[in-house]
Formats: structure tokens, C-alpha cells, sequence
């Protein structure tokens, strides 16, 4: 093993504060991307949900539109 003890590990030989803060830093960024990720899913799923019912009801209008014109 490389280090001598578990403290000794935890310690990283004196560059402890870089090497932990570095994890630290790593582990929030890659939580963030994931969050963010997920967060953008969700917007453009709700987008193209929104789309796709203002689509069906244009779509509703103007077969009623044109059914209109055509009984007339």
C-alpha cells in the first residue's frame, strides 16, 4: 500500500487540502451537470408537449374551417 495509514491517506502528505478540494470540486461539477441535464429534459419535453397541443387544436380549426366552407 502507499500509505502507512488511513490518516496518512486521508493527509495525501501535506497536499491533502488541493487533492480533497479537487474531488470536491469534480464531485459538484459533475452533480451539476446532471441537475442541469435533467432540469433541460424536462423544459423541452414541456416545450414539445406545448407545441404539439397548439399544433392539434390549429390542425382542429382548421378542419372545422374547411368543413364549414364545404356544407355551405
Amino acid at each position: 500500500m502507499a500509505f502507512e495509514s488511513l490518516s496518512a491517506l486521508l493527509a495525501m502528505g501535506g497536499h491533502a487540502p488541493y487533492v480533497w478540494s479537487a474531488y470536491g470540486a469534480t464531485a459538484a461539477l459533475l452533480l451539476g451537470v446532471g441537475w442541469h441535464a435533467r432540469a433541460e429534459r424536462r423544459r423541452v419535453r414541456r416545450d414539445l408537449e406545448r407545441r404539439a397541443r397548439r399544433e392539434r387544436r390549429q390542425a382542429e380549426a382548421a378542419n372545422a374551417s374547411h368543413d364549414e366552407r364545404v356544407s355551405r
